[in-house]
């Protein structure tokens, strides 16, 4: 059985291009080395040695080779134990005998960007994915659909990619030997990293460097469509500041297929990773980008700029034009003010006893000549009846999200916890069966939802699925309101306009 694992992981390195025909049997001895064996059969080796990578039929195999590897290595005393994390770390070292050196992938790269820079990050997203950094079998297990609102078609997805931990490798991992290298996920020190329990194996993962100042890689959980990280490679805290804007246009104007955006720089309303600068984008159009203008609006001094507020559950002022130095100019302009800003009446706070509550969310895009910057005004202030934020799904929506809304959901997308895939199929059981939801520990906090929906359905074996995909749409909806500073009600319009006429 090794042996067949070993000729259909050599012929998929043939069939995706990670290896040419001269490195067929430098790659076998790899394999045979890490695997402790000495020799492969003449007759494995001799159909590893005629296969010229036409046949595409084993590169939808990589999922079960490599778990045919890893059960072998575990058979045979090299895998200490037979759980997620130690399988993720040991398939990660196998899959880099097929990985290329860094300064190979980036003069590749580059090679492709002179062509077209839509055709460099076509080859480098196929890369990232056939050496398994993004595990095309995983992500496939996410679901993903589309809930219609009246702000636009949401994306919902409930995130089933990042494999579940081990109690044992959580335990194991509480006992090793504390590091901080690399210091975090985002740090270019993870290039070739063989990982830990505590950190994920990364021999496979590339990153190509736009200078020496900033890298670019994808997600390895592709919540939407090449699904990139842009990141400083020193680790430096987040900030968001006139620079900012600067750096966004200036990956725009790099890749103009791609947005960008960055995450805001505090607390609650930040991203997962506040600690290390970096932005997020793709090749991707969310609800937000989609959204029309509401309201146009000038900028005093700004004539030149289009702008207006976006009809969008949350608060964003969209700038357009040509010139995007006069779109940084009066973006900071704008962000200079928010920071200071406070509205009583609108239970807007700049700061509380010393802390700053004000930031804001940007993303870039290119649309034509036009270049394009929606800025997301952002509060964390928190409250006795509001303890997780005042601008944050409030607790009656925390069945459903309780997360952080970062740059991704403030676009759209609905990033929702894997709990809710079990949870999902127990709900439409006990409905259909007309079980009491509040007997079930697991289910019981999702009751008074059910029981409003119950008044405006008739759920059935057929519809029950589709009316709670679809009602958690409008859940997702109302976090974004709930996010929102300014709410989309004629007075909260008029405070919106307050600010506006402010700057």
């Amino acid at each position: 059985m090794i042996q067949t694992s070993i000729v259909k992981l050599v012929q998929y390195g043939m069939a995706t291009g990670l290896i040419q025909e001269e490195d067929k049997r430098y790659t076998v001895n790899k394999i045979l080395e890490l695997l402790k064996m000495d020799a492969i059969d003449e007759e494995a080796l001799k159909e590893v040695l005629e296969f010229d990578g036409a046949d595409q039929s084993v590169v939808g195999g990589l999922e079960s080779i490599l778990s045919d590897i890893c059960d072998y290595a575990y058979e045979q005393g090299i895998l200490e134990e037979n759980s997620v994390g130690y399988r993720d770390l040991f398939d990660t070292k196998v899959m880099s005998l097929l990985v290329d050196r860094p300064s190979n992938v980036i003069r590749r790269f580059w090679e492709l960007y002179k062509e077209d820079p839509v055709k460099a990050t076509d080859a480098h997203y196929k890369f990232s994915q056939d050496t398994d950094y993004i595990r095309r079998y995983r992500i496939a297990k996410d679901m993903k659909w589309i809930a219609p609102t009246e702000y636009g078609d949401l994306d919902i997805t409930i995130n089933l990619s990042k494999p579940e931990k081990d109690p044992k490798a959580i335990a194991a991992a509480k006992l090793a030997k504390q590091t901080s290298y690399p210091k975090c996920l985002l740090c270019v020190e993870n290039e070739g990293y063989a990982g830990r329990l505590n950190h994920p194996a990364r021999q496979n993962h590339r990153i190509r460097i736009n200078n020496s100042d900033w890298g670019f890689q994808y997600s390895p959980y592709v919540y939407y469509n090449e699904h990139c990280i842009v990141f400083n490679s020193q680790h430096v805290p987040m900030k968001i500041e006139r620079a900012t804007f600067a750096k966004l246009f200036d990956f725009v104007k790099q890749f103009p297929h791609y947005f960008v955006g960055s995450n805001a720089d505090l607390p609650i309303v930040g991203g997962s990773i506040l600690s290390h600068d970096h932005f997020q984008g793709g090749h991707y159009e969310f609800a937000m980008a989609k959204a029309p203008v509401e309201k146009e609006v000038t900028f005093e001094g700004f004539e030149d700029v289009k702008a207006g507020i976006v009809k969008w559950p949350m608060s964003v002022i969209r700038i357009s034009g040509p010139d995007t130095e006069r779109l940084i100019e009066l973006a900071d302009r704008i962000l200079q003010k928010w920071r200071g800003y406070t509205d009583e009446a609108a239970f807007i706070f700049a700061e509380t006893d010393g802390e700053a509550h004000n930031t804001i969310t940007p993303i870039a895009r290119k649309r034509g000549e036009m270049f394009e910057l929606d800025l997301v005004l952002r509060n964390n202030i928190t409250t006795d009846e509001h303890p997780l934020g005042v601008y944050h799904p409030h607790a009656e929506l925390h069945h459903i999200k309780k997360e952080n809304i970062g740059l991704i959901e403030v676009m759209g997308l609905a990033v929702l916890p894997a709990r809710l895939k079990g949870e999902l199929e127990g709900l439409c059981k006990a409905i259909v069966s007309g079980a009491d939801l509040r007997a079930d520990e697991v289910l019981e906090k999702h009751a008074d939802w059910v029981d409003e929906l119950k008044e405006k359905y008739t759920f059935t074996e057929e519809n029950v699925e589709d009316i709670l995909k679809k009602e958690i749409g409008i859940v997702f909806m109302k976090v974004l309101e709930h996010a929102g500073v300014y709410k989309c009600t004629e007075e909260g319009r008029e405070s919106f306009m307050r600010f506006i006429k402010m700057v």
